[in-house]
């Protein structure tokens, strides 16, 4: 038998680098809803109550930054500079230019923003087509969310983070080894009280029962207590979260961020493009798993190379699905993006808990191969 242990994290919606994930999406969004041909890039950099936004944006919309960087920080939950960050009170800069006229005249004809690789994965391990750890971990870090913000758990705070550890047997996930967390909370209550609620109320709504055991290991707040937390504790910074955005590190990554990012930025819609496809490779009972990798030039239109690997489980030759991919599907930025529908203001249903695995979203459909 083949034994062995992974691991994937998750983070809530408040941590410092979703925080500046979700302003950047926010940016991205309101663009989109006045100009669906906005070409958006951009940047959210937080610490120590301030806040930083920078990119290059081309648009017709008109957009107040510092105002939605203030909705995002109040809708999230942060109140206090003196343990996370206050939206009334921070100071927020803004510097914000055109897109760069040398990477314009390639986007403009149809080309990729940029060169670059791109992976999309799935497989049959959860309902959802994703990985099982990350899959978790997510459920977990939303969780978090809902007990803070309906009141369950009302002594949480915004900042918080997951992390599960699967024991696979014959690359089947077989129970669950070991659960951390780390969330932010008032300074009033006591680590046992905290530790208690967390695992009734957050991991056993969530996990499901056959997968804890007597050896099942949790760890609640290890370091004893988290007062301090979101950009007080920790610089947030877009884009620093690409395994949790993606699959886990349970497969590759192309090295692209996501959030900010209009699509014409095939680090952000080839991701996409390629995670609905590898799903429905998987869907349609081509493969049990599927990972894809396609490559793009800037200023270059059509994929330079499209690569596929099944794991050794596919039921049809790799060769004969590369082909199907190739007559089905648009893999141009703009077929991409016609396709998928992504000049649409989508991007913050995206930001936290997973780009994928999310049953609303355009690239997780499931369609006849």
């Amino acid at each position: 038998m083949k034994k062995y242990l992974f691991t994937s994290e998750s983070v809530t919606e408040g941590h410092p680098d979703k925080l500046c994930d979700l302003i950047s999406d926010a940016i991205l969004d309101e663009c989109l809803k006045q100009d669906k041909n906005a070409r958006v890039a951009m940047e959210t950099f937080a610490s120590n109550n301030k806040i930083n936004i920078a990119g290059q944006l081309t648009t017709n919309a008109i957009i107040d930054a510092e105002a939605i960087a203030r909705k995002t920080m109040k809708d999230i939950g942060y109140k206090n500079e003196y343990i996370d960050i206050n939206p009334e009170n921070c100071k927020i800069s803004i510097n914000i230019t055109r897109q760069s006229p040398d990477i314009a005249q390639g986007v403009d004809i149809g080309g990729a923003g940029d060169q670059g690789i791109m992976f999309g994965y799935a497989c049959d391990e959860t309902n959802e087509y994703m990985p099982f750890a990350i899959s978790m971990a997510h459920k977990l870090s939303k969780k978090l969310t809902e007990v803070r913000k309906n009141k369950i758990l009302p002594y949480l705070g915004p900042d918080g983070k997951t992390q599960v550890t699967v024991e696979y047997r014959d690359d089947v996930p077989y129970r669950i080894d070991t659960i951390l967390i780390s969330n932010q909370h008032a300074p009033e209550i006591e680590i046992n009280a905290i530790r208690g609620n967390l695992i009734n109320k957050v991991i056993k709504e969530v996990i499901p029962e056959k997968y804890l055991d007597k050896n099942t290991k949790y760890y609640i707040n290890p370091t004893g207590k988290f007062i301090i937390g979101g950009p007080l504790s920790d610089t947030g910074l877009t884009g620093r979260k690409i395994i949790v955005d993606t699959y886990g590190g349970y497969a590759h990554h192309g090295g692209g961020a996501f959030s900010g990012k209009d699509a014409t930025k095939v680090d952000r819609s080839a991701a996409y493009m390629l995670r609905f496809i590898a799903k429905n490779i998987v869907a349609n009972g081509y493969a049990k798993k599927c990972e894809l990798q396609v490559s793009y030039g800037i200023g270059i239109a059509e994929p330079i190379s499209i690569y596929i690997n099944t794991f050794g489980t596919n039921t049809v030759s790799e060769e004969e699905i590369i082909k199907k991919i190739k007559s089905k599907f648009d893999l141009t930025p703009k077929g991409i993006i016609d396709y998928l529908g992504l000049r649409e203001p989508i991007y913050t249903k995206t930001t936290n808990y997973g780009h994928f695995g999310k049953s609303e979203l355009p690239w997780e459909k499931i369609i006849e191969l």
